[in-house]
């Protein structure tokens, strides 16, 4: 068996780095790595070293977000936690909600400060980005399921 550790760290740093709270991304990353289908809360905190309620805010964010689930596990008295099958399609098709929020966040700033002004025009902008995101989201995220599907079928 392969010692992933180092990849997995990097990959932690990486996603924390990216906005995600470290033992989360920490926890995301164990679970990308496992080498096993599922995981127990305690093995990612054994295996990560960080404390059980550390382990326990990530599994209810990254299951709140999508990316992961709780599995059965026969014989088992403990929880086990995988990452879900078409996890990133999931979290891509959730952040449409955070997507659409963004763009009527950006058209209420343009109402308050003024089409024509300074920030007016940099709200435009951003409330024309994430229209654009809000209606090409899930038609990209379908095209990548497609694709996936087409890549299984070979």
């Amino acid at each position: 068996m392969a010692d992933t550790t180092d990849a997995a760290e990097r990959m932690a740093l990486t996603l924390a780095q990216g906005g995600m709270q470290k033992a989360t991304a920490r926890v995301l990353a164990g679970l990308l790595f496992a080498d096993s289908e599922s995981v127990t809360a305690p093995e990612l905190a054994d295996g990560l070293g960080i404390s059980s309620g550390s382990v326990s805010g990530a599994i209810k964010m990254l299951s709140t977000v999508g990316l992961i689930e709780r599995v059965p596990a026969p014989g088992s008295r403990r929880e086990h936690y995988r990452l879900r099958d078409g996890a990133w399609a999931t979290l891509m098709s959730t952040q449409n909600g955070m997507v659409q929020a963004m763009f009527e966040a950006a058209d209420q700033g343009i109402d308050a400060a003024g089409r024509d002004s300074v920030a007016g025009r940099r709200l435009e902008e951003m409330r024309d980005f994430y229209g654009f995101m809000f209606r090409e989201l899930p038609a990209l995220v379908e095209r990548w399921r497609a694709e996936r599907a087409g890549r299984r079928a070979e």
